[in-house]
This record gives structure tokens, C-alpha cells and sequence, in this order.
């Protein structure tokens, strides 16, 4: 079914398909011979997969009444036709778009998670340690603080807390002689006030200053500021000994400083088998099941986390007490600007400091939406103009998401050595006039394509030795590499002599390495 959702989004995406109706013959040719060539990391032999998914689309599609027979028919007929030409188109590198050219060789999941940043190589959720300063943290999107203020007053165990402290001073009850709840106001309250965990909420009252207590008198607290006492609550959960109350299940209790760090992490939503897969790394599930309904209901209750039809993540308050709580730490926790505002030097330096990639991709979005395609194009490549190639990675990938009324934009780049062969391939791959690359181009833009994957490879080094397998430059142009006048071609071509699978290429890869200097040393 993945493959059918994807047809569907790029139909969407690129092909003005709005409703299940709007299929054509037509456009099962162009998203299976243009689109997924264009866009999609995979080899020629998972052809066969996605004409499969093609035909039960057409299948869902007749029986939902959205076509008609004869519809069908020229659908199915056509499917016939193209099913051994798919592999053909995948492996034309020809028809790669800037994206797939690039990302081919990061890795096949910044790809396809739209991911334009340079930390589309970051470590699977369940690898993050949460030791200080570990490993660094993700820029952060916070929301505005009027609007936090405003939830944090919301939050029930909040709201309850405060309940408590009330319904003590009103009563007159006293905590024991070291500042706790008594066992008889505990259940007092539980059936008076409706509270699952009074001792959790005393204990929080008196840990964010809500109340105040000197020996067994109690005071109200010093002003209430929602969003000071947030941070404390934040502070309060991942770090006390909460004994099981928060989630349901002690270990996980003593576990949710991890938990919250993974999900601030990633900064999206996190499926709920992934969330698993994390808990059984860090040993939780050796001894039973976490009840993971109860264990969400729990860190709603909290404001920490909510939980969307099958997936986990933060609430904008938990990502903003998280990073109160990493600053207070001595943890860098930079804040993410919000970039659909800013010029393109600013866009793409905000993309580069490594900002998760649903973060990135709406900024993307937001930004391309407030400008036409000739002005996104103009400024982009204007910034990336005489730039490092890192920078023109980025800009002419954003490019590629840019239809037929980009071209007088990009047109106007061709004189610009740098990047003329980008605004050629950009051209030829949307059907419009441009001038054929020469030899030369096409072995530079090879390079400069590299050149932005050294950082994420070096990480990565196995993937980026399995996409190479797959959609790498063939030995042949490995082998002429060294003669182009790039900045980066050494790194380059050392990058493929130490990590290519196929040793006959990766000696070529080294040969060409040892020219490349032996020429910048001449």
C-alpha cells in the first residue's frame, strides 16, 4: 500500500491529480516513465513492484466506481506497455532530477523525506545517548510565548496541582514533618478532588514553588508565572523519581528524560512501532509489555506528549521546557527562525545549521509559496552564485521543485560556469530547449554533486557505499574525473577509492585521486 499512497502523492504533487477521478492513461505514463526516474532512489529491478501497486490502483479505482470499464481497460493496456520500459527509465541516470542526483548519494531516505539539510544523515532515533552534550541538538521551532503561556494554564496536571494546594490551605491540612502529603489527606483527595496521584501532585506543587512549606505549615506559593512554573514541571518530570505515576510503569518513568530527548530529536511525529522499537533498545520491554495507551494517556495528562492517530511527539510546551531544561543543563539548544521570510542566503544558512526535516520541508514550502518561480529561481541561484557547493547543492535542489515557469530564470544562468551544467539539466529534464552538455559538464557536475555528500558519507560510510552501487557514476567516468577543474575533486575521488563496494572501481576511483593531485600540484 506504500507504493499505491506514493503514486498518489506525486500524482498530486506534480500532476494536478485532485480527486481519484482525475486519472488518466496519461498519467500513470508520466508518473512511472518522468517522475519516478526523476525523483525516486531505486534500482531498475523494483520496477516490476510499482507497476503491481500501478494495477491494484487501477483496480481500487474501478471498483470505487471512479473510472469506468473502458477506462480501465486503456489504463491496464498501457501498464502492459510501460512495465518493460520502468527499468530502463530507472536506470538512465539522464533522467535524474537535481534531487535524486544529489540524495542518490546521501542516502535514499533524505529523498524521500524531502530533507535538503546537511543532517539528513542523523543517527536512527534509538542510537541517541542522553548524556550532556552528547551528540548536538536539533535547531528548535518554538511557539510563540503568549500562546504557551495560555497552554501551560491548561495543563491538567497542572490545573490539578494547583486544585491541591488550595483544597489543603482551605482545609486547613498540614503535610508531615518532611513536607509530604499525609496518607489520610492523599485519599481525602483522591475521592474529594478526583485526582489519580495526589502524593505526585504535592510533590510538584511544592518542587515549582506553587506552594511553599516550613515544617509542617504551609504558605501559598510566591506569584504564579505559567510558564516558570512549566519549566519547573518539565525539570520536575524527567529528572525526579516520579515512582510510575507519570506514564504507568516505573522503568519508563525513570526512562522519560530519554524518551523526551528522542522525540525533541527528531521534532516530528514518531510512529508508534518505532516508539517500541526504541523502548525494547533500551531494555524496557525484556520483562513485559508497556502499556502504551496508558503510558500516553499519562504524558497528556502531563502536556508532555500527544499522541495522533498512530504516532507520538511533543507538545510545543514539552519542546519548549526541554530546551529550558537543556540551557539550564550548560546543553546548547539553538532556536530555529522561522525562514519563509527570509532571503535565500538566510534560507539555505537556516537549512545548513541542521534543522529536522519537516521543519526544513515546511520552510521549503513556505517559502517557495511567497514567491513566484522565477523569483524563488532568481534568488536561489543568485545566492549560490561563486558560493561553496554545499550551498549550490542546496539551492539547485530547491530549483528542482520549480515547474516550466522557472525557465526564464534559470535560462539567464547558463552563462555562469558554475552553474551552467545544473541549469542545462534542469532544462533538458523538463522537455525545453537547452544547449547538450558537454563531456566537461557533465564529469563537473558529477563532482559537484559528490562534493555535497563527503559530510554525510564520512558518517555513513556503508550507505553511502550502498547508494553508490546503485546510482553512482559508472567507472569510465570515475576514471576522467580527475581532469575536472573543481575545488573538491581530491575529496571526491578520495571518497570513492575508500568507500566503493566494487574494488575495480574503487582502485579507478583511487588512480584518478592520485592524478587529481598530481595535477593541482603541477
Amino acid at each position: 500500500m506504500d507504493e499505491v499512497r506514493l503514486l498518489c502523492d506525486y500524482a498530486s504533487d506534480y500532476l494536478d491529480v485532485n480527486e481519484l477521478g482525475d486519472f488518466t492513461p496519461v498519467t500513470f505514463e508520466e508518473l512511472l516513465l518522468n517522475i519516478y526516474p526523476r525523483k525516486v532512489i531505486a534500482p531498475p529491478e523494483s520496477a516490476p513492484e510499482t507497476v503491481a501497486a500501478a494495477r491494484t490502483l487501477v483496480d481500487f479505482l474501478l471498483a470505487t466506481e471512479e473510472i469506468g470499464g473502458k477506462m480501465a481497460a486503456r489504463m491496464r493496456a498501457l501498464l502492459d506497455r510501460i512495465e518493460p520500459e520502468m527499468p530502463i527509465a530507472l536506470a538512465d541516470t539522464s533522467k535524474f532530477g537535481m534531487a535524486k542526483s544529489l540524495f542518490s548519494a546521501m542516502g535514499a531516505d533524505s529523498l524521500e523525506e524531502g530533507d535538503v539539510s546537511v543532517s539528513a544523515a542523523e543517527e536512527p532515533a534509538a542510537e541517541f545517548c542522553d548524556c550532556p552534550g552528547c551528540s548536538p541538538l536539533p535547531p528548535a521551532r518554538l511557539a510563540p510565548r503568549e500562546m504557551l503561556a495560555e497552554s501551560a494554564l491548561r495543563v491538567p496536571l497542572v490545573t490539578d496541582a494547583r486544585r491541591l494546594v488550595q483544597w489543603m490551605l482551605a482545609g486547613g491540612r498540614t503535610p508531615t514533618v518532611k513536607g509530604r502529603l499525609r496518607v489520610r489527606d492523599a485519599a481525602e483527595a483522591t475521592a474529594q478532588l478526583a485526582v489519580a496521584a495526589p502524593g505526585l501532585l504535592w510533590e510538584l506543587a511544592v518542587h515549582t514553588g506553587l506552594v511553599e512549606v516550613e515544617g509542617t505549615a504551609i504558605f501559598d506559593g510566591e506569584d504564579f508565572d505559567p510558564l516558570d512554573t512549566w519549566a519547573a514541571v518539565v525539570e520536575f518530570l524527567v529528572e525526579k523519581e516520579t515512582g510510575g505515576a507519570v506514564t504507568g510503569d516505573l522503568s519508563l518513568d525513570e526512562e522519560l528524560y530519554g524518551l523526551c530527548d528522542m522525540l525533541y530529536r527528531l521534532q516530528a511525529p514518531v510512529p508508534i512501532p518505532l516508539v517500541m522499537e526504541y523502548l525494547e533498545e533500551i531494555g524496557l520491554l525484556d520483562d513485559g509489555e508497556v502499556d502504551v495507551a496508558e503510558a500516553v494517556r499519562g504524558l497528556a495528562y502531563c502536556g508532555i506528549a500527544e499522541r495522533s492517530e498512530e504516532t507520538l511527539e511533543l507538545t510545543a510546551l514539552a519542546v519548549w521546557g526541554l530546551r529550558e531544561h537543556y540551557t539550564d543543563l550548560g546543553i546548547e539548544a539553538p532556536e530555529a527562525a522561522d525562514l519563509t521570510a527570509a532571503d535565500a542566503p538566510e534560507l539555505i544558512e537556516g537549512l545548513l545549521s541542521g534543522m529536522p526535516t519537516e521543519m526544513a520541508e515546511a520552510d521549503i514550502e513556505g517559502w517557495l509559496r511567497s514567491r513566484t518561480p522565477q523569483q524563488a529561481a532568481t534568488e536561489l541561484l543568485g545566492a549560490a552564485s561563486g558560493a561553496p557547493s554545499v550551498v549550490r547543492g542546496i539551492a539547485v535542489t530547491i530549483v528542482d521543485r520549480l515547474g516550466p515557469d522557472a525557465e526564464p530564470a534559470v535560462r539567464r544562468f547558463l552563462d555562469e560556469t558554475e552553474l551552467r551544467p545544473h541549469a542545462i539539466h534542469w532544462l533538458s529534464t523538463r522537455g525545453l530547449a537547452a544547449p547538450a552538455l558537454s563531456q566537461e559538464e557533465v564529469l563537473w557536475m558529477s563532482v559537484d554533486m559528490l562534493a555535497l555528500a563527503i559530510s554525510a558519507a564520512e558518517d555513513d560510510p556503508e550507505t553511502f557505499a550502498e547508494n553508490m552501487a546503485a546510482s553512482g557514476p559508472p567507472a569510465h567516468v570515475i576514471e576522467e574525473m580527475w581532469r575536472v577543474d573543481h575545488p573538491e575533486v581530491v575529496e571526491v575521488l578520495e571518497l570513492l577509492g575508500r568507500s566503493l563496494n566494487d574494488q575495480n572501481v574503487a582502485k579507478a576511483a583511487r588512480k584518478a585521486a592520485f592524478k587529481a593531485r598530481s595535477r593541482a600540484i603541477g
